[in-house]
């Protein structure tokens, strides 16, 4: 059975090439397209695809307005079509419920293979062939005995998250109490230009100081780091380091490479966060981090957009404990306040 998919696009151009590459895959396939959000509502309610890719900016009824219709009515999965100098856009339609954003190529002539796979990994990850369910244990305490016995001694925290990691984060985030007394950093996966953005979204609903991280800053408590996009984040002593070295796992910024320097730094007095996304980016993060005595939250399958980051961790055995998102809020809001 292949996947249907809806294309939604004001430009004839981008609206044929997506339907191309898509249709180029074996096991999906465009069943309609449309040039505007209205349009696409009627389209959608018709051929009932199964994902609906939607262009940030159209004529008569943009992608903002379409999506919170969409997510009125359907639960199928959005992937916003964003560029950068829609930044704060895609920042909302996150946080409105999309699950996933692609950046639009400034030249698919030069960059038109990349963007298709990075298309086809997308759509592939909110259909994935694992159906396995994990069985978590509904009575175990948010705050067991072994991280209450850590909260006192908490010197960081750090936060890994993939794809529905900023609508996630959201959520976290604001969990965070202002009586915050350790540094909290995290690796969000995201396009060059967009974690400014999203940094500035967080800190005004945070009710303490979330900053886009900066090459040699100085680490202070109480105040959340995100990581840039494009540049890998890495702890050394009380300064935050910056590079550009290769790609782990695609990504760039990596969560391994800030769990196995915040264990370096930090050892045993540490809690990481495994948040929804897709692919194993975090897990010899987390290795690291139980090998020095830290612990470890990884988000459940019931409530991760995708249950990739958090699956691997959590077969792997490196889980303390697995929470929904909820769980992990509250866990944040104890160990924080």
């Amino acid at each position: 059975m292949k996947i249907k998919v809806v294309v939604v696009d004001d430009s004839a151009l981008m609206r044929k090439v997506l339907s191309n590459m898509i249709n180029a895959c074996r096991d999906m396939e465009v069943v309609d397209v449309a040039r505007n959000g209205k349009e696409a509502l009627r389209i959608i309610e018709r051929s009932q695809p199964d994902l609906v890719t939607l262009d940030v900016e159209m004529p008569e009824m943009n992608g903002i307005e379409t999506l919170k219709v969409l997510k009125e009515r359907y639960t199928m999965p959005v992937i916003m079509l964003s560029s950068k100098k829609n930044e704060r856009t895609t920042i909302e339609a996150l946080e409105l419920g999309a699950e996933d954003f692609i950046e639009k190529p400034l030249s698919i002539k030069d960059n038109g293979t990349a963007f298709q796979e990075d298309l086809e990994i997308r759509i592939h990850s909110h259909f994935p062939e694992d159906k396995r369910t994990v069985k978590v244990n509904k009575e175990k305490s948010l705050l067991p005995n072994l991280l209450i016995d850590k909260k006192d001694a908490l010197k960081a925290i750090t936060i890994g998250a993939s794809t529905g990691g900023p609508k996630a984060l959201v959520q976290v985030i604001q969990s965070i109490s202002e009586q915050l007394s350790v540094p909290v950093f995290i690796v969000q996966h995201m396009p060059e230009g967009f974690t400014a953005s999203f940094a500035q979204r967080l800190d005004s609903l945070s009710s303490v100081e979330v900053l886009e991280a900066q090459d040699n800053m100085r680490i202070k408590a109480g105040t959340v780091y995100l990581a840039p996009g494009g540049k890998h984040m890495v702890i050394r002593k009380n300064k935050i380091r910056l590079n550009e070295e290769a790609k782990i796992h695609g990504v760039r910024p990596a969560v391994d490479y800030l769990f196995e320097s915040a264990a370096e730094t930090y050892g045993k007095d540490i809690l990481g966060l495994i948040l929804t996304g897709m692919g194993n980016d975090g897990a010899d993060g987390c290795e690291k981090i139980k090998q020095a005595g830290g612990y470890i939250v990884s988000q459940d399958k019931q409530t991760s957009i995708v249950y990739g980051m958090p699956r691997v961790v959590f077969e792997r055995g490196l889980s303390d404990q697995v929470g929904s998102l909820n769980d992990i809020a509250d866990i944040i809001k104890e160990m924080t306040r």
